[in-house]
């Protein structure tokens, strides 16, 4: 295995402990393991997004720099992402949809990012969801180790009553510290069950998906 791999898979380790770990501070990841983190949601970033209003974001894979968050920013997103991989082991599918959409909410609020860029955090807390809930494995191709999604059934992973009360917890309290959903300004009602797994995230200028993007 190389050395990335080594880094991404040892993060994981430190993101998948229990207990005081579930904390939003703790087991912060080195500079190097977030930029790992990153490399990989970059290889997994589509080439163009189509949002559900049928319009099409295309992202220039050839300037990455343009596209890519942040270590610091990258990093606060790979938490998010943990508490939601927590939240799918516990079986918390509505509070996994709400903490995702409360980051891209967060995210868009410091009106810092392009469509593209929140394109690429949103793939930033999937992949580290995918990572932590063995849905992302490593594969050589050509002698060197890659990342592939594998749609296979996920490894068992438990979740006492205890914990699954504490991630709750933690979403909650990540959810209220979020700018509200603002559903006039987007020219739509709040949708029934506006939490269902895999409903879109609605970002205002953009639409990014907590399940699925579009490749070309």
């Amino acid at each position: 295995m190389n050395t990335r791999a080594g880094v991404v898979l040892a993060g994981v380790a430190a993101l998948s402990l229990w207990g005081s770990t579930v904390s939003a501070g703790a087991q912060e990841l080195s500079e190097h393991a977030v930029k790992s983190f990153m490399e990989y949601a970059w290889s997994l970033t589509p080439q163009q997004f189509s949002k559900p209003d049928g319009s099409v974001i295309v992202i220039d894979k050839t300037k990455k720099a343009q596209v890519e968050v942040p270590v610091d920013v990258a990093r606060r997103v790979i938490m998010a992402g943990r508490l939601s991989a927590h939240a799918q082991i516990c079986d918390l599918r509505d509070e996994q949809v709400q903490n995702h959409r409360a980051l891209m909410r967060r995210e868009e609020a410091t009106h810092k990012w392009t469509q593209q860029q929140l394109v690429y955090i949103s793939q930033l807390h999937l992949t580290t969801l995918m990572l932590m809930t063995g849905r992302i494995k490593l594969v050589e191709q050509e002698g060197d180790k890659q990342v592939v999604v594998d749609e296979k059934k996920s490894p068992t992973q438990t979740c006492t009553p205890e914990q699954k009360e504490k991630v709750k917890e933690l979403i909650e309290a990540y959810v209220a510290g979020s700018p509200a959903p603002n559903f006039a300004q987007a020219g739509q009602k709040a949708p029934a069950g506006a939490a269902a797994a895999g409903a879109p995230v609605s970002t205002g200028s953009t639409s990014v998906s907590e399940t699925s993007v579009e490749k070309k």
